[in-house]
């Protein structure tokens, strides 16, 4: 059969590549205890509460869920001090993504964003159409605001910028942007009609630094500001998959025509429900990623091994050693880390925190295997 013609930009598109399952490890190289830091999912699993409600629900799955998310709403709305006109509710924050790409550039529209940031903008853009524009990051693995604003003003590209994704904090790499130049950069371009400005803060929950602000303060003063956060992280429920989306009331109302009616399944909405009212579940879960962050970084030093530090549940370091031949043996220990290849990096990995003893366990087997491979 002669094979059916395709556009180029769904021949050649990569997709995103999740992190190694522990079941497929512990198939491939025959062992039963293998720890997953590769994902940076909450180590602590999910809130009791959310148990709970999951428990109860049960029994009502032969109904279809709410399209309208009342409740959800006004739970997200309540925590966040947000009006639920300016709300909706994503599959996780990767669709999110994808629609405000389909609902706002046509074919041959741009997006733009950082280099190394979060692989799903280029995806979900390559797939609808849209091309990419990357800007350069800062020393340190920072997002640069200042070459964003370069591009925009100078670019030839840029009048067909529609979308532009600020990943703050940033993955990969854990930098995030102080809200000094997240501010500079709205005076600018905070009211454009023609463009969001698209801040993903899925690891907001975790940052430590001071000068850190969630954009959501500015949507009253910038009409082009869109939040995207998501509750597989800190919130533990990265398997039910649930992103929240904070915009205009208009830019939500062209959301809610695309999306599908029933997005987000109904144990999927009670989950989250639970999750936003347990302020003690947070509470465990940033602490003890502060604990695991400070652990890592202190192993790493001792090991000489440069890494960047974190505003996330994860770090990125540098392995100075060829990365498969190092993933490889960590996995062959029951180990599994993230090789970030994928966005460009040749040497480093990242690592989410784990419990404490998780923690010690991939430190140990990094120490053995950084004995076994040579630097390149």
């Amino acid at each position: 059969m002669q094979a059916m013609k395709l556009s180029p930009e769904i021949a050649t598109l990569i997709p995103y590549k999740p992190g190694k399952p522990i079941a497929e490890t512990q198939r491939e190289y025959g062992i039963q205890h293998v720890i997953k830091l590769a994902s940076n999912e909450n180590p602590l699993g999910t809130s009791p509460k959310v148990v709970q409600s999951l428990q109860k629900a049960l029994t009502q799955q032969h109904r279809y869920p709410d399209p309208s998310f009342f409740e959800l709403l006004e739970a997200v709305a309540k925590k966040w001090n947000v009006s639920k006109s300016r709300l909706s509710v994503g599959n996780g924050s990767n669709e999110i993504i994808d629609l405000l790409i389909r609902i706002f550039c046509e074919p041959g529209d741009q997006i733009l964003t950082t280099d190394k940031a979060f692989v799903a903008y280029a995806v979900c853009a390559q797939a609808a159409r849209v091309g990419r524009i990357h800007s350069p990051l800062a020393p340190g693995y920072k997002l640069d605001l200042q070459a964003m604003t370069k591009i925009l003003l100078e670019d030839s590209r840029a009048e067909r910028v529609r979308l532009v994704f600020i990943p703050n904090p940033n993955n990969p790499t854990g930098t995030y942007t102080p809200d000094s130049e997240v501010q500079k950069f709205l005076q600018q371009f905070g009211n454009d009609p023609n463009r969001l400005i698209v801040f993903d803060e899925a690891y907001t929950e975790y940052v430590r630094a001071k000068d850190y602000q969630s954009a959501l303060s500015h949507m009253d003063k910038y009409s082009s500001v869109v939040v995207i956060r998501t509750l597989s992280k800190a919130y533990g429920l990265a398997g039910l998959r649930v992103g929240i989306l904070a915009a205009q009331p208009e830019v939500i109302d062209y959301y809610n025509r695309v999306r599908n009616p029933f997005n987000v399944n109904d144990l999927a909405q009670v989950a989250a429900v639970a999750a936003l009212q347990d302020d003690e579940f947070i509470r465990r879960s940033v602490e003890n990623n502060s604990q695991g962050l400070d652990y890592f970084y202190s192993e790493l030093k001792k090991m000489q091994i440069p890494f960047v530090e974190s505003q996330a549940n994860f770090v990125m370091f540098d392995t100075l050693r060829e990365v498969s031949k190092v993933n490889e043996a960590l996995l062959k220990r029951g180990v599994i880390l993230r090789p970030v290849l994928n966005y460009g990096f040749k040497t480093e990995m990242r690592m989410s925190v784990g419990l404490p003893e998780e923690n010690r366990t991939a430190i140990q087997a990094l120490k053995e295997v950084f004995a076994e491979i040579k630097e390149s």
